[in-house]
């Protein structure tokens, strides 16, 4: 009875537009889809096969001159002349490589990476599942001119991944659930580290020199306490630009713009409280019966200091995460997704695709590098005492995991780009193997954890 109540005084309280009642029935359930997380995972997978289906239809011919189509943004004779898929890898994707910086500076700061006693073990599974996938590349391709690939089935795609042990509910862990990221977010440091380092063409000093110089202008917002984003915006952007005249991967930009973004609120939580009360007295004093805000300068007043000091108590790091997330998740990756994953399926070279080397090399890479090396790493920890399981996992658990962590779409086939930029057949066999790879993997390593949440725990 006394939810009722509350419910129908709360009711009484709200301002409804004429048809506001009947959108929030229809949008309500629309919006609790979005918000869960294997939503963004299946959204790339339709996706990816969307992009499958243009170029293996009577499409293919438009959907490849669409992504091929040129480009210019700029003013009068000054600006940028790219297609439409440069501007996807190298503009677009700097949003996803912002977000992902953003994360990686919370969670190092205070998620699972900040604590080197929980952080121990997905730091050694992530670079046993960068090293192992590496060599298995170079085992296929060594001494040719595919060999600058071996950075292609390194990477793990957390949406994918997260997705998919999302979809298990309560068969596993939470703690599983929190290692998995812990591990991919640690994967994703290690995959920017090997694209600034390995990746980078030719550098031009006088670019690079400028881009430094805009990064340490970042900084100094950071240091003299400037949170609002738009100066950080209006100086990222020109470090892109830097950074795309520079030879280093213009996405870059995004992690180290994330990197500057404060992490600290201007207010502590109890100078807010105290803040919130003195507010609220003030617009219990200030209010008539007749007022509404629209009407009252006053209450219009309060509010406005109201919510100055409730964006004050939070850090721009967590608000520009939480405004960019959403975006990057349902529009940037899966536009990535469309302009990068259509590959060609010839069904008479069959045999011929699943012998080429490089395309065995990345499958083989994700499927089974990322299984030894990130379980093979973990079982090392453990057993010499620098790591422990999650709270109340199992061994054969994080084995599982280390299946799923062979989804690399996103990342991988990003690094594919980078790494054969003039060799068209080899980044063809390199996709495919990142799609047949994925594929496998997660079909494996769901079927995997699946099967031991229908068993009694026992200490395997």
């Amino acid at each position: 009875m006394s939810e009722q109540r509350t419910t129908q005084h709360t009711d009484q309280g709200i301002i409804f537009a004429p048809w506001e009642r009947a959108f929030r029935r229809v949008l309500s359930p629309f919006e609790e889809f979005i918000h869960k997380q294997s939503t963004s995972g299946l959204l790339l997978m339709a996706a990816a096969v969307i992009a499958l289906y243009l170029a293996n239809s009577s499409f293919a011919e438009s959907y490849l001159h669409t992504i091929h189509t040129p480009a210019f943004v700029g003013i009068g004779c000054w600006g940028i002349n790219m297609s439409l898929h440069h501007w996807v890898n190298d503009g677009l994707m700097a949003l996803f490589f912002f977000v992902v910086g953003l994360e990686l500076k919370r969670e190092i700061m205070v998620g699972e990476l900040s604590d080197i006693k929980q952080a121990a073990l997905p730091i050694f599974a992530a670079i046993g599942g960068m090293v192992v996938p590496a060599l298995i590349f170079l085992a296929f391709n060594h001494d040719t001119d595919a060999a600058h690939g071996w950075g292609v089935p390194m990477a793990t795609d957390i949406a994918f991944a997260v997705g998919a042990l999302a979809l298990l509910g309560t068969r596993i862990p939470k703690a599983l659930v929190t290692f998995l990221v812990a591990l991919a977010i640690a994967d994703d440091l290690g995959a920017v580290l090997v694209i600034a380092l390995f990746y980078t063409q030719d550098l031009a000093l006088n670019w690079l020199l400028v881009s430094l110089a805009l990064f340490a202008v970042l900084m100094m917002f950071n240091f003299a306490g400037i949170r609002t984003a738009i100066p950080y915006f209006i100086v990222a952007v020109f470090l892109w630009y830097a950074f795309l005249q520079s030879g280093v991967h213009a996405t870059l930009a995004g992690v180290l713009g994330a990197f500057t973004v404060p992490a600290r609120s201007k207010y502590n939580p109890l100078f807010f409280v105290d803040l919130i009360n003195e507010h609220i007295d003030k617009f219990i004093a200030n209010r008539r019966q007749e007022d509404t805000i629209m009407s009252s300068n006053r209450l219009y007043s309060i509010v406005q200091n109201l919510d100055e000091s409730v964006k004050g108590v939070q850090t721009p790091l967590q608000q520009l995460e939480l405004t960019w997330h959403l975006p990057v998740a349902f529009l940037v990756i899966p536009i990535f997704a469309i302009f990068n994953a259509g590959i060609p399926v010839e069904l008479g070279s069959l045999g011929d695709t699943f012998s080429n080397p490089v395309m065995l090399g990345v499958m083989l890479g994700l499927l089974f590098g990322k299984f030894i090396g990130i379980s093979g790493a973990c079982w090392l920890a453990i057993r010499f005492g620098v790591a422990q399981l999650p709270t109340a996992t199992r061994f054969s658990q994080i084995a599982g995991v280390s299946v799923l962590g062979g989804i690399g779409f996103t990342m991988s086939i990003f690094i594919a780009e980078l790494g054969f930029p003039g060799h068209p057949e080899h980044l063809l066999m390199a996709k495919t193997g990142v799609l047949a790879g994925s594929l496998l993997a997660g079909l494996i390593g769901f079927a995997w954890l699946w099967w031991l949440g229908r068993k009694p725990h026992s200490p395997v």
